[in-house]
């Protein structure tokens, strides 16, 4: 590393960037290493059974029949309920499965199915489709938020090499894919790519094609959805030619529709002979009859169940018509303040706004589904890092009950420590003179990334006790899960006190993220280009 001119100013440099890739690669290969989801537990196993049996299944069936309750199809055992770009995965995955060992994917008799040599192959295709859709998309964002800031202060946090580590070092995304076993990387980093295509390319119509085929990949990607339409639909009414207004208007937004229209019909097209297939598709989507949560999640239905049995009052449509409003209300004042006074900083905190309305507020909430507030969050972390960082470290410790029935606390605690340490060193450089437990310090991490603004101390020395009574809290409550046993009559007693804690915490960061999203001002990033011509 170059000497510094001055305490806040960086040269950047790429040495730590390829090292600290492959260290962020070893340590989703270490996680790799531990049980996943269903391990030795029949007779429904878990997640890991779920994607085998989904190869075994569009490897062996008719693409007609994969959502289809069948003789060769027992939707009661792991049916498909993703939509048709993971089925395509699924296929993918398992024609080369059944060139390798076919007893993988063999039709029944394949159930359960925990050889070795498979385990090893299915790690391989969350590791790779990591590497391929998520870690390159996590790259370019980057590289390109150093692009733009070319010409200001470089503060830590900004620099390629460290914002990327940083990134992808984050521990829910690599406990919930390599450890528990799915394949988020996939959908987020679909997910990822548009956000890169709007915020530094500038490119709609592909930002809008990748936004579709995360969604047809994964359809809690509508967690995302209305940012994106609310952005892309604003971005219709500018740069408009005064003497063609309306026609101008017309042909930007229909060159979006035909993008979206073309990529359903491409996607979609095999399940398309039949109103029946597509009506069975979407029911297989958006289950109401699963009820408004399974598991005990952060959110504010499974919180009102302490009190109220909301299973014994209402009805499951009920409840998802009360979802949708509250949703609904929730997630429209970022949406329209986003329309109102755009730019790409407004973009990316609308998209942590909207999705974290959907978590707290909307029907059939996995504790999983947390990662889709979380990577946005990471896309914010250069400019707010202590709130971020304190964000990412809630949401990973959230899915604790999760990652302990699996098996999982070597691993969460190891990546924990690991994310905790790097952020420290980040912080450790930016204030050569700072200790290692100077992430508590709200006003000092403030301090480096808006060195000329001064931000309330007061309210900067309250976020900085809260973080520290938050992260003792979190410390207590992870020894009291795994050595303390929960009384007879309330077996579940830890993992909603963990949901609890976390619920009151996702609520004061909606009110947050919600508060810089509107106390910021409009820019000019996107509207500068009307102005001009």
């Amino acid at each position: 590393m170059t000497k510094r001119a001055d305490p806040d100013r960086f040269t950047v440099t790429k040495d730590a960037l390829l090292p600290g890739i492959f260290f962020a690669l070893l340590v989703r290969w270490c996680v790799a290493a531990y049980p996943y989801s269903g391990y030795r537990k029949p007779p429904m196993y878990g997640d890991f059974e779920a994607q085998r049996h989904w190869q075994e299944i569009t490897v062996h069936t008719p693409v007609t029949t994969w959502y289809h309750n069948t003789t060769q199809n027992d939707l009661e055992y792991w049916g498909m309920d993703y939509p048709p770009l993971s089925a395509y995965h699924s296929l993918l995955m398992g024609l080369v499965a059944d060139w390798l060992d076919p007893e993988s994917v063999r039709l029944f008799a394949s159930r359960g199915y925990e050889d070795n040599s498979h385990k090893t192959f299915m790690r391989w295709t969350v590791f790779l489709s990591d590497l391929y859709f998520y870690a390159t998309a996590v790259l370019c964002i980057c590289i390109d938020a150093e692009r733009v800031r070319a010409k200001e202060t470089k503060w830590v946090f900004k620099r390629t090499d460290l914002s990327t580590i940083l990134f992808l070092l984050y521990p829910g995304l690599i406990l919930i894919d390599h450890g528990h076993f799915q394949y988020n990387c996939v959908s987020l980093g679909l997910f990822l790519w548009a956000t890169f295509f709007i915020i530094a390319i500038e490119n709609d119509v592909l930002a809008t094609i990748f936004f579709v085929f995360a969604l047809n990949y994964k359809q809690m990607e509508l967690y995302h959805a209305l940012p994106f339409f609310i952005y892309l639909l604003r971005k219709c009414f500018i740069g408009i030619p005064p003497r063609s207004k309306f026609s101008h208007i017309v042909h930007k937004f229909n060159k979006l529709a035909v993008a979206v229209i073309s990529c359903f019909i491409i996607i979609w097209y095999p399940f398309t002979k039949s109103w029946d297939n597509i009506s069975q598709l979407v029911h297989r989507l958006f289950p109401i009859k699963r009820g408004v949560f399974e598991d005990k999640v952060s959110n504010i239905w499974c919180f009102v169940n302490v009190f109220v049995k909301l299973k014994d009052v209402y009805t499951n449509e009920e409840m998802a018509r009360m979802c949708l409003v509250a949703t609904a209300a929730a997630a429209l004042p970022s949406c329209i303040d986003l329309f109102l006074r755009i730019n790409k900083k407004k973009f990316v905190l609308c998209l942590i706004n909207v999705s974290l309305a959907f978590f707290i507020f909307s029907f059939q909430v996995h504790e999983k589904t947390i990662l889709l507030v979380a990577i946005p969050v990471a896309l914010h972390l250069p400019e707010d890092p202590f709130m971020c960082f304190w964000f990412l470290l809630i949401s990973t410790f959230s899915m604790l009950p999760l990652f302990l029935k699996d098996g999982l606390l070597i691993p969460f605690i190891c990546t924990n420590v690991i994310y905790i340490c790097f952020y420290s060193i980040c912080v450790k450089l930016a204030h050569p003179n700072s200790d290692f437990l100077s992430f508590f310090s709200a006003n000092r991490i403030d301090k480096i990334v808006r060195p000329h603004q001064h931000e309330n101390s007061v309210l900067m020395t309250l976020l900085s006790t809260n973080f520290f009574f938050s992260f003792i809290c979190m410390i207590w409550l992870i020894v009291a899960a795994v050595f303390i046993p929960p009384p007879v009559s309330y077996p579940d007693l830890p993992a909603l006190l963990i949901s609890v804690f976390s619920f009151c915490h996702f609520v004061l960061f909606f009110i947050y993220f919600n508060y810089q999203q509107f106390s910021m001002p409009m820019c000019l990033p996107v509207a500068q280009k009307a102005k001009t011509k």
